[in-house]
């Protein structure tokens, strides 16, 4: 209970700094920065015999510049009570006179600077914050697996085989549309799968393989036995159930737990990296987001082994489990991809600039050689989320040997490769293998674009919740976490003791 109310608090005080302190900082921040600029400009003119205790002129006394432009000492301020706390406070100092142009300009260096910290600390606790919020599990999903688990042990109709006998055929029958999904979080793979089936024209065609870990598989098998989502056919199943998942024979396995080792010192931790007075606040939230659990997840890195997964299928969509499905997925069956490996949209070209500006420079770090000399920084990168795979394409090339490379390279280099996730050697080992689709197929960041255009997302066939935001968690913007709320039932029995709510 201490866990989840210090998890609550969090929150709150996250949402506390965005409306309030640092509105205000920001409000200060710029006001004082004006009043500067214009102060300063005709002080020299206006203002001089009162308070620079010198002749009117019309120049600015090099001494404002002077002193403006001296560095503070990195303790200075610490402990400091006569620096002005607010416009209102520099103001009534200044009408009391006695002040020498140096004077002044100290004090206004002062309060400026101490602004400065005071808005930096708030935006690097509210990244902090958030940082917490996203890397946590909600005590609302935690209770949920736990009920399934139990209604698993205790309810025969919740250990259902899934799927049943006389449909296992269309598991492998390349007739059929088959969906890939891994997930560990129950709630979000029931909202793509529903999503995905109520929107399909051809539901009874539609095969949805749900691969899970271990801890999620009874709970995941609880929730699909007891929601159907007939015609469709629903697969459920754990790593442990395929044969040649076991560690001496999946390189990425062994390859994870030496990455986990390395995160774990990374940078010295959250607390190091907060530490750190040099670094910008978005630098910052970066470094903090590179020590989430979910970039070091098993569920990230099952993609790369689709063929071996799946040895009998031709071809699948796989899907990421923070998203929504808005319209009928059969027709990327009909794109041709020219022989390419991966479907993809692109990332660089779009209205939004802040989130279709990706290319590769963006995910690789192009100031080490093996990066550098390998690939070209202002090339266009691509989204993981939904994603087309021709997997006999696939089994003609060396992509997951080539992907198993290089994060070995990255880990030996101590994460100086790139930081986040598994999309960095993902844009490597596809590289020269992506066929771009439209973009109306994925529309991206609605887990960190709060401006996102709730009218432009409804109309895409795809929407991904990319980002910390994600729309299970406190955290996530109201205004677009309706899309997806929209495919959970909140007068289920088992969502409803949990008290997971619309909002």
């Amino acid at each position: 209970k201490k866990d989840s109310d210090l998890f609550m608090h969090m929150i709150f005080t996250a949402r506390y700094y965005n409306s309030r302190k640092y509105v205000y900082y920001i409000i200060i921040h710029d006001i004082l920065i004006n009043f500067q600029i214009i102060f300063v400009g005709c002080l020299g003119r206006k203002l001089g015999p009162r308070i620079l205790g010198r002749r009117s002129e019309s120049t600015v006394p090099e001494v404002i510049y002077q002193t403006l432009g001296e560095p503070l000492g990195k303790h200075e301020l610490q402990g400091r009570y006569d620096i002005p706390q607010s416009l209102e406070d520099f103001m009534t100092e200044t009408k009391r006179g006695g002040y020498d142009a140096k004077t002044f300009a100290v004090k206004l260096r002062e309060m400026v600077t101490l602004m400065e910290q005071r808005t930096r600390m708030a935006k690097i606790q509210e990244y902090l914050y958030r940082h917490v919020a996203s890397s946590s599990i909600p005590k609302q999903l935690h209770c949920l697996s736990l009920s399934l688990a139990n209604e698993h042990t205790n309810n025969a109709a919740a250990r259902l085989q899934l799927p049943s006998a006389e449909l296992v055929p269309a598991l492998v029958d390349n007739s059929y549309f088959h969906f890939v999904l891994a997930s560990d979080n129950v709630l979000a793979a029931s909202v793509v799968a529903k999503s995905l089936v109520r929107n399909c024209l051809r539901p009874q065609k539609v095969v949805l393989h749900i691969i899970t870990d271990r801890k999620t598989y009874y709970p995941m098998q609880a929730w699909f036995s007891l929601h159907s989502l007939s015609p469709a056919i629903i697969e459920v199943k754990a790593l442990h159930h395929f044969d040649w998942f076991t560690k001496g024979k999946v390189p990425v396995l062994e390859a994870m737990e030496k990455d986990q080792k390395v995160r774990s010192q990374f940078r010295g931790g959250s607390s190091a990296i907060v530490e750190n007075t040099t670094e910008k606040p978005k630098v910052i939230a970066a470094k903090l987001q590179a020590l989430s659990p979910k970039y070091n997840s098993v569920m990230n890195h099952i993609r790369i082994h689709l063929p071996e997964l799946f040895p009998s299928l031709n071809k699948v969509v796989f899907l990421d489990d923070d998203i929504v499905i808005q319209t009928d997925l059969s027709p990327l069956w009909d794109i041709d991809m020219n022989g390419k490996v991966n479907g993809a949209v692109e990332t660089c070209n779009g209205e939004d600039k802040f989130v279709m500006s990706k290319k590769l420079k963006s995910y690789l770090n192009f100031s080490h050689p093996l990066i550098s000399k390998n690939f070209n920084p202002n090339e266009c990168a691509w989204a993981y989320g939904m994603n087309i795979f021709d997997l006999e394409a696939w089994r003609k090339t060396n992509i997951s040997n080539t992907y198993h490379y290089w994060v070995e390279q990255n880990i030996k280099s101590d994460l100086s490769l790139w930081q986040l996730g598994t999309l960095p050697p993902g844009l490597i080992a596809f590289h020269g293998h992506v066929h771009v689709i439209d973009p109306f197929w994925h529309m991206l960041g609605l887990g960190y674009q709060e401006n996102t255009s709730f009218a432009d997302a409804e109309s895409a066939g795809v929407v991904h919740f990319n980002g910390r935001a994600k729309p299970w968690l406190e955290i996530a913007f109201p205004q677009l976490r309706k899309l997806w709320t929209k495919y959970v039932d909140f007068s289920d029995k088992f969502i409803k003791s949990c008290h997971i709510r619309a909002s």
